[in-house]
């Protein structure tokens, strides 16, 4: 293996590695507004104001590359947990979409089905 190969190899392994250690810290950063977010809505439509949330599963979610050629961008980075809300002998599940570089967060009730399809 030339010494070229070899830097080029170093370095991909170290952008491979220093991009995973971001998402993870992203989804730490992102899962208590995550949370908040969800047990908000929890409690309304669960009418308990006792109600507490646990983060079931999260993930990072790749932008989409949109266009062609030169004209390629990319899309919105964003963090996804799937949170359970419990309270007052009930408990619903949320996925919760947090986009990066903001403090948005939406919570959709796993239950919920889109209309006009």
């Amino acid at each position: 293996m030339t010494r070229q190969s070899t830097v080029f190899s170093l370095f991909v392994l170290v952008a491979a590695t220093m991009g995973c250690a971001t998402e993870s810290q992203l989804l730490t950063q992102k899962q208590g507004g995550a949370v908040q977010t969800a047990l908000e809505r929890g409690r309304f439509e669960l009418n308990c104001p006792a109600a507490t949330a646990t983060v079931l599963s999260s993930d990072f979610i790749q932008p989409a590359l949109q266009g062609a050629g030169p004209w390629m961008v990319g899309g919105l980075e964003r963090v996804e947990y799937t949170v359970g809300v419990a309270g007052c002998d009930q408990r619903k599940t949320y996925v919760v979409l947090c986009q990066v570089g903001t403090e948005t967060c939406f919570a959709a009730h796993t239950g919920d089905r889109f209309q006009g399809q």
